[in-house]
C-alpha cells in the first residue's frame, strides 16, 4: 500500500502537468482552424501539423538524453551517488546546448531535405516552412528540457518536472493566441519559442534552489575537488553505461521517428482535408498517453531507485503498482474515448468539412487504452532498469510491423484516401500491439539482474 501511495505521489504531478501538453497541441490546432486569410483551414492546420512533424523528426533523436538521463539519476540516486548524480546533469546539458546550436547553423538544410521526402500542396509547404524558420530558435532550449525532465525524475522529483512542463505549456498557450492575434499564423511559432525558453529559465533557477547538495558536487568536479570518501565519476567508469545506453535510443527514436513521421507522411499524400482529420486523430489518440506516461514515469524513477538500491523485490513490486494505476488509467479513457468523441473533434476545427471527416475514424480512439498502456508503462520500467537493448528491439520490430501492415493493405484494398486512413490507423495499433508484446515477454521470460550493465 505504501509503495502504491509512492507510485501515486510521483505520478500525479506528471499527469497534471501531461493534462496541459495535448492542450497546447489542441490550442495550436484549434487557433490554426480559426484563423482567417490566405489559406484555408485545412491548409492552416496541415501547416502547423507538417512543421510540427520536422520538430518531431529533429527533436526525437535527442530523447535519448531525457530517457538515459533518468534512469542513470535514477540509479545514483538510490546508490546515493551525489557526484554522479551531478555529473549526469552537466554531461546531458553540455550535449544538448551544442545540439540546439548546431540545429540553428544547418536550418536552411533540414528544410530543404525534409521537403525532399514531404509530398504536400503548396500552401501547406509554404506556411511549415514559415513555421520552422522561427520555431527552430528554441532548439538549445527545448533539447535541455529533455536533459532537467529526465533529471528532476530520477531525482524523484516529479514536482519539479511537473512546474517545468506548466511553465513551458500555460506560456505556449497564452503566448501563442496572444501573438496569433496580433501577427496571424507566424504568431504561433513565436509563442512556443517564448515558451521553450521560459521552462529552460524555471529548470536552471530550480536546480540551483532545490539541490544545493548536487550544485556543490558539480562545483567541487570542476575545481578538481572531491569531496571525502568519494573518487569523481569518470575514474567510476559510469561513463560507459551512458554512451551504450545512447547506442540503444539512438536507434529506438530513429525507429519511433520512422513510425510517426511515417503516419504524418502517407495522411499528407491523401490531402489536405485528409491530413488535418489524421493530424486531429493523432492528437486525440496521444491525449490517452500524457496521462498514461504519468505512471511511466513514476514506475521509471522507482524502478531505477531500486536497481540502485539493489532490491530486486523492490523493483517487482514498483512493476505490479504502476500497472495497476495505469489499468485504471485505460477505464477511465475508455470512458472519455467513448462519450466524448465529437465534442472533441470540434475543439480543433470550426470547419465542418474537416469535422466531418475525421468523424469517419473515431471508433479506432476505443483501441487506445487496451493496446496502449501495457507498451507506456514497460517503456517506463525498462527506462528504469536500463534495459535499453530490449526497449530498441521492440521498436524496431513495431517500425517494420507498422510500413508492413500498412503497404500490405494498401495493396490488397486499393488508394481510396478513407479506406488508406482507416489501413493507417490499422497499422498504427499493430505498430503499438508489437510493442506491448515483446516488452511483456522479455520482462517475463528474463529475470532482472540488479547492477547488470544497459545491454
Amino acid at each position: 500500500m505504501k509503495l502504491r501511495r509512492e507510485i501515486l505521489r510521483l505520478a500525479l504531478p506528471s499527469i497534471l502537468a501531461n493534462i496541459t501538453v495535448p492542450l497546447v497541441g489542441m490550442v495550436d490546432l484549434a487557433v490554426a482552424g480559426h484563423l482567417q486569410g490566405d489559406f484555408t483551414s485545412a491548409a492552416f492546420i496541415g501547416g502547423i501539423s507538417i512543421g510540427s512533424m520536422l520538430f518531431e523528426l529533429l527533436y526525437w533523436n535527442f530523447s535519448f538524453l531525457r530517457t538515459g538521463t533518468g534512469g542513470l539519476t535514477a540509479q545514483a540516486y538510490g546508490r546515493g551517488d551525489v557526484e554522479y548524480q551531478a555529473f549526469c546533469l552537466k554531461r546531458a546539458l553540455r550535449i544538448a546546448l551544442l545540439s540546439g546550436l548546431a540545429l540553428i547553423a544547418v536550418q536552411w538544410l533540414i528544410v530543404q531535405g525534409a521537403f525532399l521526402v514531404v509530398k504536400c500542396s503548396p500552401e501547406v509547404r509554404r506556411l511549415a516552412t514559415q513555421y520552422f524558420y522561427i520555431r527552430i530558435w528554441a532548439a538549445p532550449a527545448t533539447i535541455s528540457l529533455f536533459a532537467f525532465k529526465g533529471w528532476f525524475i530520477g531525482m524523484q522529483d516529479s514536482v519539479r518536472a511537473m512546474a517545468a512542463d506548466l511553465t513551458v505549456n500555460i506560456v505556449n498557450i497564452v503566448g501563442s493566441i496572444t501573438l496569433a492575434l496580433l501577427l496571424g499564423f507566424k504568431g504561433i511559432a513565436l509563442g512556443t519559442v517564448l515558451a521553450q525558453w521560459c521552462g529552460f529559465a524555471y529548470c536552471c533557477i530550480a536546480v540551483r534552489r532545490r539541490f544545493a547538495s548536487v550544485i556543490a558536487a558539480w562545483g567541487m568536479e570542476r575545481s578538481g575537488m572531491e569531496s571525502p570518501g568519494h573518487t569523481s565519476p569518470a575514474q567510476k567508469g559510469h561513463n560507459d553505461n551512458f554512451f551504450k545506453m545512447n547506442r540503444d535510443l539512438v536507434l529506438r527514436s530513429i525507429s519511433m521517428i520512422a513510425v510517426y513521421i511515417g503516419f504524418t507522411v502517407i495522411s499528407a499524400r491523401h490531402g489536405d482535408l485528409m491530413l488535418a482529420s489524421a493530424s486531429i486523430l493523432m492528437k486525440l489518440l496521444m491525449l490517452f498517453s500524457y496521462f498514461s506516461d504519468g505512471f511511466a514515469y513514476a514506475g521509471e524513477a522507482l524502478t531505477g531507485r531500486f536497481v540502485g538500491e539493489q532490491s530486486a523485490d523492490g523493483v517487482h513490486s514498483a512493476v505490479r503498482g504502476s500497472f495497476l494505476w495505469g489499468g485504471g488509467c485505460a477505464l477511465l479513457f475508455l470512458g472519455i474515448y467513448g462519450l466524448c468523441g465529437v465534442p472533441l473533434l470540434r475543439l480543433f476545427s470550426g470547419d465542418a468539412a474537416v469535422v466531418d471527416a475525421a468523424r469517419e475514424f473515431l471508433p479506432w480512439l476505443m483501441l487506445m487504452p487496451l493496446i496502449g498502456i501495457p507498451a507506456f508503462i514497460w517503456d517506463g520500467i525498462y527506462t528504469g532498469a536500463t534495459r535499453t537493448r530490449d526497449m530498441m528491439i521492440s521498436v524496431v520490430l513495431c517500425a517494420i510491423g507498422f510500413f508492413a501492415t500498412y503497404l500490405g493493405g494498401y495493396y490488397l484494398l486499393g488508394p481510396d484516401d478513407v479506406t488508406s486512413i482507416h489501413i493507417l490507423m490499422a497499422a498504427y495499433f499493430v505498430h503499438l500491439l508489437i510493442r506491448s508484446l515483446w516488452l511483456t515477454v522479455r520482462w517475463r521470460g528474463s529475470s532482472l539482474k540488479i547492477g547488470s550493465s544497459p545491454n
